[in-house]
């Protein structure tokens, strides 16, 4: 090759190179894995649950954008009733803070402790419900929605009370009523039950035009303050004192050492048993495993399943037959979960209380060694702690099949950041599909396996096939991809 040809060639590629960054002033590839990352708003009504949630939260705050953590109120807390305090926030951050430099080694996405502090603010919390006054956090809301630069969705996370929430939308709706529709596109809503009124009185009746996908939990209980009455027996270790010490409180820093549990014997409970994280699914919702649920709650992740039950609202999947959904609102007095265990029955005597609360159990293995993992972060090395696996299939994601088709599917690509070994799962997630059979997938324990596709399932229905990979860390960390496969005549 001449050396005019080879200089004519290096000025090509300047001259594409500064094309290219003319063109993404920011880096394109910075920009691809930002908008990877959900935007979340987190508010809180800081009941002790809630801090617990708060530390597994900064944990993952790497996961998303933060746009905001806002304290509000619930028919549980405000301010002058059992109230945490307007600052108890500070203290978790400060401890996040203290543990900062260690987790960016693992996650450079792991948001400064500043930046957390100027997105911090305090909502409507004088009273349950309260959602006259325009405050910081509410302000704060209506300025991360109203902000013309971004239009990416934003998760609404109400650990509480929906209120400041709703004074936000009030503010747009009066102040910015032609701009509605344009927010109402941004927004997504998860709210762990109705913590108070203001989902029914104001934004469901002003805003349900415009369909925003509402998710309302009530089987974050699996998780909550009565998990011995819902977790099997064969999940329960991972919320019992001795894993909790090992793996949480003992040895992995001060953000950890924030994390509540049972402080004494107290029925079934031990001293050192997992307390409560009821407002945990919210973001659990939001972290990319592979399972694709974020836009597809109904398909079902860490954060819960849940069907569609009137305009664009999911709620938890009732096994009751016949059952009829209230109208209003699902919270603890309506919520099928929730007066199931008010009458006695759990998982241990009633079949439909284990499958109800199913969506969310059948992960807590995963969900749990994937904490102690972020709780390693704080306090070793890259090299000293474990990551997650990259599960990679060599087929397309959605498939469109026949009846009678033999599908092949490879995962042999995935691969461990710390080179350790993976073992596979394929599995058939029977609660997403439409179809009501049971497939045969064979190879279900190797990284190939084949999907026959039964010869009666008919055109339109669906089958969702789950590959779960995990590596042999410690503790083993387990990621996955869902291929949905579509029949046709």
């Amino acid at each position: 090759m001449s050396k005019r040809l080879v200089l004519i060639l290096r000025g090509l590629f300047v001259l594409a190179t500064l094309f290219f960054f003319i063109l993404c002033p920011y880096g394109c590839f910075a920009q691809y894995a930002k908008k990877e990352r959900p935007r979340v708003i987190a508010t809180t009504d800081g009941e002790i649950d809630d801090q617990c949630s708060m530390v597994r939260f900064l944990l993952y705050s790497n996961e998303f954008d933060v746009a905001g953590i806002i304290l509000s109120s619930s028919q549980y807390h405000w301010r002058e009733h059992d109230w945490a305090g307007d600052n108890w926030l500070d203290g978790y951050v400060d401890a996040y803070e203290k543990v900062y430099s260690n987790l960016v080694q693992h996650d450079e996405n792991y948001p400064a402790p500043e930046y957390l502090r100027s997105v911090t603010f305090v909502g409507n919390v004088t009273a349950e419900g309260e959602m006259d006054s325009v405050t910081q956090g509410s302000q704060h809301i209506v300025n991360v929605l109203l902000d013309t630069m971004d239009d990416r969705p934003i998760w609404l996370q109400a650990w509480g009370g929906p209120n400041t929430i709703a004074r936000a939308l009030k503010t747009i709706e009066e102040q910015y009523p032609d701009r509605m529709e344009e927010v109402a596109k941004k927004i997504r809503l998860f709210m762990i039950w109705e913590q108070d009124s203001t989902y029914q009185t104001y934004i469901r009746p002003h805003w349900g035009k415009y369909n925003i996908l509402t998710i309302i939990s009530d089987q974050f209980e699996a998780i909550a303050y009565r998990w011995k009455k819902i977790v099997p027996e064969e999940c329960q270790s991972y919320l019992e004192a001795e894993w909790i010490e090992k793996h949480i409180l003992k040895g992995h820093g001060p953000l950890c050492s924030l994390y509540h549990v049972h402080e004494k014997n107290d029925g079934d409970y031990k001293k050192g048993d997992f307390l409560s994280e009821g407002d945990s699914p919210s973001f659990l919702h939001n972290i990319i495993t592979g399972l694709r649920n974020m836009e597809h709650p109904d398909w079902g992740g860490w954060g819960g399943r849940y069907v569609r039950v009137y305009e664009n609202v999911f709620i938890d999947p009732v096994p009751e037959i016949g059952y009829k959904y209230t109208n209003g609102r699902w919270y603890a007095n309506t919520a099928w979960g929730c007066t199931m265990l008010g009458k006695g029955f759990t998982s241990f005597n009633n079949q439909m209380v284990r499958d109800y609360y199913k969506s969310i159990w059948r992960w807590i293995p995963a969900i749990q060694n994937d904490f102690a993992a972020r709780a390693d972060w704080c306090v070793k090395s890259y090299d000293e702690a474990n990551h997650p696996p990259v599960v990679k299939v060599d087929s397309p994601i959605n498939i469109v099949a026949e009846p009678g088709d033999v599908i092949n599917l490879s995962a042999k690509k995935s691969y461990d950041p710390d080179g350790n070994e993976l073992s596979f799962y394929w599995w058939q997630y029977k609660e997403a599909d439409s179809y009501e059979g049971e497939i045969e997938i064979k190879g279900k324990k190797t990284s190939a396996a084949k999907i026959f596709i039964p010869k009666d399932v008919e055109a339109g229905e669906t089958i969702h096939v789950i590959c779960e990979a995990t590596d042999n860390g410690n503790p083993p960390l387990t990621r996955y991809q869902r291929i949905v496969i579509t029949v046709k005549n």
